[in-house]
């Protein structure tokens, strides 16, 4: 019976100290905003005060753009007392606090406003070449500040100039999330825009566009040359005309302009060039022997040249072949030109070597002085019936049984 009044007596003990521990729990602070002022400007001194009965174990967890903090109070006379640093006071925009306890969560907000006089102008302007035409733009993006770095309140006015050829312009325009901007369209005539902005008496530096030319149109070409035959020694030049856009503007220097050559035969040859003052030249060695060119040429993929037709007349007309006594050395000319002189150094004469119907060796060699010359070594070419082939300037002479012992 004891026992059992033992163990009522523990278990009472028990009920009645959890009973106390969580009124104890349930004892905790009260807190409440004293501060009344919501707005301020960047850079003032900024301070949250709380009224409070019972726990001073809080914190204030602040929060904007710049980042985050947490804040232990000064406490004096049932008040709390929390500073705001001036790392996240400068910023302007809306500062986001929250005050944390055991018990307690209270939010709030507080507007920091940028200051009203401005600092610097900070101006963002691209692309940096646009093309002739009225279609083409570059935008001007305009962010005032005050001296600590924050962008100035929306519907600041702005003033943007901007200056071509003969023509000076200025428009009004208004900050917009902290920012104001502007089109500015080229006209049909290349040149340079000069571009600047202002803001409360405070100007920006000068800044500047390229208006380049739009794509070419069109063109013509022509050829010009020492003369017209096929001597393997002079060269041809192609140029063309001034090559414009369709705004009469002259192309930028550096456009590439291909000239493509096609023969009577149909091979294709190729010579390029680049534009100074609207105009590309290129050249090409003259053929050897006679021929027939056509001639057109592209800036790729943008415009076209009218065709031309080169005609070359055969310069050399025939020439002389002699061998030795054992007929393993070759001696091809004197080659002559058309006034009878010989060629210029370096005319390609080639010699093919036959045998039994099938290629043995294909070389060249390039005329001096008017002569050129092959040997053929008995190790390469031992004994037996040959046929030669020699071709220079276009002509062509075979010799079907050369004997070698």
């Amino acid at each position: 019976m004891r026992l059992k009044y033992l163990y009522i007596t523990i278990l009472s003990v028990l009920l009645l100290s959890t009973t106390v521990a969580l009124q104890a729990n349930k004892v905790g602070g009260t807190y409440e905003l004293l501060s009344t002022q919501n707005s301020y400007t960047a850079g003032d001194v900024i301070e949250l005060q709380f009224s409070f009965t019972g726990n001073t174990d809080v914190y204030l967890y602040c929060s904007n753009s710049y980042g985050s903090v947490v804040l232990n109070p000064d406490v004096n006379n049932s008040k709390l007392r929390f500073s705001i640093p001036q790392s996240i006071s400068k910023k302007s925009g809306v500062l986001n606090w929250q005050l944390i306890s055991d018990k307690t969560e209270l939010k709030g907000q507080v507007n920091i406003l940028p200051k009203a006089s401005i600092k610097t102008i900070e101006s963002y302007l691209g692309p940096p070449s646009i093309e002739a035409g009225g279609t083409d733009f570059t935008m001007l993006v305009v962010i005032p500040t005050d001296d600590l770095d924050n962008p100035l309140i929306d519907s600041t006015i702005v003033a943007i100039k901007h200056q071509f050829l003969s023509n000076q312009e200025a428009s009004d325009v208004y900050t917009e999330h902290g920012f104001a901007y502007k089109n500015i369209y080229s006209e049909n005539k290349s040149g340079r825009i000069l571009i600047s902005s202002e803001s409360l008496n405070l100007n920006s530096k000068e800044y500047d566009v390229n208006v380049v030319p739009a794509i070419p149109t069109n063109f013509e070409i022509n050829a010009e040359r020492i003369h017209d035959y096929a001597d393997g020694n002079q060269i041809t030049t192609f140029k063309t005309n001034i090559i414009k856009d369709r705004y009469d503007n002259i192309v930028s220097d550096g456009t590439y302009v291909t000239f493509f050559i096609t023969n009577k035969d149909g091979y294709k040859s190729k010579t390029s060039g680049a534009t100074i003052n609207g105009i590309a030249t290129a050249i090409l060695l003259q053929p050897d022997h006679e021929d027939q060119w056509s001639v057109k040429a592209y800036v790729e993929g943008m415009a076209n040249s009218n065709t031309i037709v080169l005609n070359y007349k055969q310069a050399v007309e025939d020439f002389e072949v002699a061998f030795s006594e054992d007929k393993r050395t070759i001696i091809i000319g004197p080659l002559k030109s058309f006034m009878n002189q010989r060629v210029p150094d370096g005319l390609r004469v080639q010699l093919s070597i036959y045998k039994n119907g099938f290629l043995e060796n294909e070389s060249i060699e390039s005329s001096f002085n008017g002569i050129a010359k092959f040997h053929l070594s008995p190790d390469r070419f031992p004994k037996g019936t040959y046929k030669l082939v020699l071709k220079a300037a276009g002509i062509t002479k075979t010799y079907t049984e050369v004997r070698y012992e």
